[in-house]
């Protein structure tokens, strides 16, 4: 095989010779280009050495046979071997000139390169494939080059397809790269599997399921492109039949971003105890979220149920929308009030309302469940909508469905939270579970026995035991007592029975919580709330929005 008009078709080599030709050949015309330029004495002479030697004039087996890069030359539509080079040899043992590649080269074929050289055959045109790896051996990054042989019955260089064209095969062992890449998706992996397992910890691991509410969860973290973020939700009670529920989205990735969400979550716990209003709680979040760390922001929607108004008080700091669905299949935006993310600081936060009726189903969500590269997170929102409309059974159904409707798989591009709320329509025997009755404490001192009587008889006819509706009387008397003491009108008792627990609640016009203490020998006053706190389950107090408080106990029902 001569390799000096092998190197002839070589890319490149064509057009240096036709140059080199084309100057040669207009000697007429020299006269032109001797008028020069002047150029800088400082210039590099660019000028031709006569006595430079011309490529032909090297030894192209020399050349390839010292190169450390894997060199094969095959020819024919068989890919018949004319020739590998030292180090081709030296990785997989010489191979014998005119055998078949498919037969004589294992290594191409496990390297996926046979159908690329019949490419390269039929276009004419160079191909390349990365860090390919064969079995017990190295990775390398291959280019197949066309390399077409003349025809000695043709009489000339032959250039095209047929049995005077091949391709060269130049392999570079790209192994330390590819391990070091390995290497490095590993670490990345582990990094990704830790802030997973931190952010599902810091979730919580079992949904708290309010008397009055149905509630499903979900979070799914990223696609492994993605990194985990900072998606969160919880659900606390707070007494007296009263939900809390909260979503938010700290901005940013990794452990990081899960780090900053686990306090955050911790602190609206804390602050949930309180049992402030919803944009009270947001406001301390905000000086909080700040101080934990200024470069991160967060976005969060704190919302409260309460059975007896039928509504979701709420406030939003830079979140989505909460979208509920009525008993009529209407969808809704709770749209305002929304205030800046959690962290910017200076902006007083205000709470809005929206119904949640019997039948309806609310649903507080991340921007990882309607937000996509190219399109209006509007767009997502409609659709969001639409898969509510639809979406119907139990709340866990709920959220599984909307999660699928939304494309959301696992090779999503963003972690993804989403929490459904139900307020189911009670009939039947499961409606006898669940009772309200109030009375509205008129008259001064005289109310106290008309509250005893109240309560009495209304624990009577939900036929409670003797034993517990004996102590509900005396918590009611207690808290009457309280109120008619230290409070100001309006005053109000409300009794409520669920199918797991007795509520007694009485509201009036003071703003003063009460606290408990300790009751000295000789003191007159001072124990009624230490005696509800010793008979109740649990016990609390509240301010309520249009001024004044709540003071509540409850009572677990026997089994």
């Amino acid at each position: 095989m001569n390799f000096t008009r092998w190197s002839a078709r070589l890319p490149g080599t064509q057009r240096r010779a036709a140059a080199r030709t084309d100057r040669g050949s207009v000697p007429a015309a020299r006269g032109e280009y001797d008028q020069r330029p002047e150029r800088p004495s400082d210039a590099p002479d660019l000028a031709v050495r006569a006595d430079a030697p011309a490529l032909e004039q090297f030894s192209v087996r020399e050349l390839l046979g010292r190169l450390p890069a894997l060199v094969a030359l095959v020819h024919g539509p068989e890919h018949r071997i004319a020739y590998v080079n030292d180090a081709y040899a030296a990785a997989f043992g010489p191979r014998p000139a005119g055998a078949p590649a498919a037969e004589a080269c294992p290594e191409l074929a496990e390297l996926g390169l046979l159908p690329l050289m019949d490419q390269v055959l039929r276009s004419g045109k160079p191909r390349t494939v990365k860090s390919r790896r064969i079995q017990g051996g190295g990775s390398y990054t291959v280019t197949c080059l066309p390399a077409g042989a003349p025809d000695p019955a043709a009489g000339h260089d032959g250039a095209g397809s047929g049995h005077g064209s091949g391709v060269l095969v130049f392999a570079a062992d790209v192994t330390d790269h590819a391990e070091a890449a390995e290497r490095l998706r590993a670490s990345e992996r582990r990094h990704r599997e830790t802030a997973v397992t931190l952010q599902r910890s810091l979730l919580p691991q079992e949904l708290e399921q309010p008397d009055d509410l149905r509630i499903a969860a979900e979070y799914r973290p990223g696609g492994t492109d993605a990194a985990v973020g900072g998606d969160w939700y919880d659900v606390i009670t707070l007494g007296a039949g009263r939900t809390a529920l909260v979503i938010g989205d700290v901005m940013g990735r990794g452990v990081r971003a899960a780090a900053v969400m686990g306090q955050l979550r911790t602190a609206v716990r804390a602050y949930a105890r309180l049992d402030l209003p919803p944009h009270e709680v947001l406001q301390l979040l905000d000086g909080l979220a700040a101080e934990i760390d200024p470069s991160q922001i967060a976005t969060c929607v704190y919302a409260v149920h309460d059975p007896n108004e039928g509504r979701l008080v709420y406030a939003s700091a830079g979140h989505l929308p909460i979208l509920v669905r009525d008993a009529d299949g209407m969808v809704h935006r709770a749209e305002e009030p929304t205030g800046p993310p959690l962290g910017t600081g200076g902006w007083l936060h205000t709470s809005g309302t929206v119904p949640l009726t019997p039948g309806s189903v609310a649903v507080l969500y991340t921007d990882g469940l309607v937000e996509r590269r190219g399109e209006d997170i509007d767009e997502g929102l409609a659709a969001l909508e639409r898969a509510l409309a639809g979406a119907t059974g139990a709340p866990q159904v709920v959220c599984d469905r909307l999660i699928r409707s939304l494309g959301v798989t696992a090779e999503h591009d963003d972690d993804v939270a989403v929490l459904v709320l139900q307020h189911p329509t009670r009939t039947g025997a499961d409606a006898e579970l669940f009772h309200n009755a109030a009375l509205e404490l008129l008259g001064g001192v005289e109310a106290a026995p008309r509250a005893r009587a109240f309560a009495s008889g209304v624990l009577a006819s939900w036929r409670f035991p003797n034993e517990l509706r004996d102590l509900g009387v005396l918590a009611a008397s207690e808290l009457v007592a309280n109120s008619l003491l230290h409070g100001t009108p309006p005053m109000r008792l409300r009794l409520r029975r669920t199918d797991r627990r007795l509520i007694i609640e009485v509201t009036d016009g003071d703003d003063h919580l009460p606290r408990r203490r300790r009751a000295e020998t000789e003191d007159e006053a001072g124990r009624g709330i230490s005696i509800v706190a010793t008979i109740a389950s649990s016990w609390g107090s509240r301010r309520t929005p249009g001024g004044g408080k709540a003071v509540w106990c409850e009572f677990a029902l026997p089994d």
